[in-house]
């Protein structure tokens, strides 16, 4: 199996953020030399809810501090972003890390609107944006010249430079929620990461990835190897015992949903509503923390000893999924505390399933 460290880690204020920024660093070099297979750095603006708020420069950063660990977006918010400036950061960050580089698109948050405010957006028409974001990068990485006019962008580029270091270009990972999604990023062949599906959802969800990659005409080794690495995000914590584990993760996450929901009603615009039917009871607002922390355990965590945690990857194993999405760094937990439960993870799980 496949382990990537994932970080989505808030800082409680400005002050404490130069200090968060070296813990994140130390930490993806840690997860180098304890032997995961990726870096996963995730993008948030304006309130702390991702520390070093652009992955990009962070992770140039953690190139130059790493030689052998992948580093990933998961993901990047397109649609805060132009097209050909960020094939450019891209195909730079390619270079300086090797050819290390895993980019994970989406069209940005689908809760917090203020980060669309913040460079003068709305996510009403986020998809389509997107999509001609991802069309124009991709193809500046693959044409020379290039000229492209459409509804949101009119560019011309003799030449991107520098190359990228991955020909054509470095791989580009899709996220998928909905049962649709699965089966249309099946259709293109396009690698897959996910959310923190429950257990009982994996087999029928990677089953639809893969009804989709037949539809797309790959071959059956090549649909085996797109589902073995299909991501599957999950909260991770390893502690001395199941009470001490589960006692600090869930003081942690509490403090991660007030944060999350003090937000969101604090700078969301008044005439913006989050879609129902994109609502669990971890994230909406209406559900008490208690329940909602229940939930979140339940379906989204692996948590407890090594023993624990190696038990419930057997089982996600069992279901069929190669590749899990560790995050094991969490603002309100604290950088020790993170730390030690890398180690204990290292030693004690990923040798299990080598």
């Amino acid at each position: 199996m496949q382990f990537g460290w994932l970080t989505l880690a808030h800082s409680p204020s400005p002050e404490a953020d130069h200090t968060g920024i070296f813990e994140q660093l130390e930490q993806g070099v840690l997860a180098e030399a304890l032997g995961f297979d990726e870096v996963w750095l995730t993008e948030h603006n304006f309130t702390g809810e991702s520390v070093y708020c652009d992955p990009i420069p962070f992770a140039a950063a953690l190139a130059m501090r790493t030689s052998r660990i992948r580093i990933g977006f998961a993901v990047i918010q397109m649609t805060l972003r132009h097209p050909v400036r960020l094939a450019t950061q891209l195909s730079l960050l390619d270079n300086l890390c090797n050819g290390r580089l895993d980019v994970g698109i989406g069209r940005g948050t689908i809760f917090n609107e203020y980060e669309f405010v913040g460079y003068g957006l709305r996510s009403d028409d986020a998809r389509e944006r997107m999509a001609e974001t991802l069309d124009v990068m991709t193809r500046c990485w693959t044409a020379t010249p290039f000229e492209h006019t459409g509804t949101y962008f009119k560019v011309r580029v003799p030449e991107l430079r520098p190359a990228t270091v991955q020909r054509p270009h470095p791989p580009l990972w899709h996220s998928a929620a909905s049962p649709g999604s699965f089966r249309a990023c099946g259709e293109r062949g396009a690698l897959l990461m996910t959310l923190r599906l429950p257990l009982g959802q994996i087999a029928n969800r990677l089953g639809q990835y893969r009804e989709g990659l037949a539809a797309g005409g790959f071959d059956d080794a090549r649909q085996t190897e797109l589902v073995r690495k299909a991501a599957i995000w999950r909260w991770v914590y390893v502690g001395g015992s199941r009470a001490e584990a589960e006692d600090h993760l869930a003081t942690a996450l509490i403090e991660t949903r007030r944060h999350m929901v003090h937000a969101r009603e604090e700078l969301n615009p008044g005439d913006f509503d989050v879609d129902p039917n994109l609502l669990n009871p971890w994230t909406d607002p209406h559900v008490s923390d208690e329940d909602g922390l229940r939930f979140a355990l339940r379906s989204g965590a692996l948590i407890g000893t090594a023993d624990d945690v190696a038990d419930q990857i057997a089982a996600m194993r069992d279901t069929g999924c190669g590749h899990i999405l560790c995050q094991m760094s969490f603002g309100y937990l604290g950088h020790e505390r993170i730390t030690a439960s890398m180690r204990r993870f290292a030693e004690y799980v990923i040798p299990r399933f080598r």
